[in-house]
């Protein structure tokens, strides 16, 4: 099943529930900031290009500010939010549905998690469990990529029983959680992913004082 589609459509009503100055989870971001740079992701390559090398990120950097300025106010933050749900461009190659998958499926729900967490009151939402299999199976191919920052073994264990060695070494912890707040761990939302740990107290402390994320 292709579950990027509704992931958007669920950041997109997110998006426009909380209005274009509210919290996110990404640090200096308000909600237009973060629409603009889901629209740019896929509209500018000058962007895109910026997104993927980091020489080139004060381009990316500076596309997000002046389009989130300009879309501060309620109609135009809306007229940004409805083009990124429209999708990308007709010849973009998001438009395959690997590579949709691939690039999106992480993103939009992290996004939204950085939305809807970025309040003093939330929940975790109950996902589908096709939908949770398949944020666990993409989790599983970066995860070394995510904690390569972390000078310990990782072990990612789910509570109905898979794991997955993100990591070898002499020490290792287990982040025990759902795959949406092991997905939220991973990517650097240490303090709003509801993850326990097993291991050595020093382990663990390392752990939660180490750089995670892309």
């Amino acid at each position: 099943m292709h579950f990027v589609d509704p992931s958007r459509e669920v950041l997109a009503e997110t998006l426009l529930a909380a209005g274009p100055d509210s919290a996110t989870l990404c640090e200096g971001w308000r909600t237009a900031d973060l629409a603009a740079h889901l629209y740019l992701r896929e509209h500018r390559l000058t962007a895109q290009l910026g997104m993927a090398f980091k020489p080139l990120s004060k381009v990316s950097d500076e596309a997000t500010r002046k389009l989130a300025d300009k879309s501060r106010g309620t109609a135009g933050y809306s007229k940004l939010v409805k083009a990124f749900r429209a999708g990308p461009p007709r010849l973009s190659p998001l438009k395959l549905k690997s590579v949709d998958a691939a690039a999106n499926l992480i993103e939009y729900f992290v996004h939204t998690e950085d939305v809807r967490r970025a309040t003093t009151r939330w929940a975790p939402r109950a996902l589908d469990e096709e939908y949770s299999n398949a944020l666990w199976d993409d989790l599983i191919k970066r995860a070394a990529l995510l904690y390569r920052g972390v000078d310990l073994g990782i072990v990612l264990v789910r509570p109905d029983g898979p794991r997955h060695v993100a990591k070898r070494a002499s020490v290792s912890v287990a982040i025990v959680g759902e795959p949406g707040e092991l997905l939220m761990h991973a990517h650097g939302r240490t303090q709003h992913a509801l993850v326990t740990f097993e291991g050595q107290p020093d382990a663990v402390a390392l752990l939660q004082s180490a750089e995670i994320g892309p």
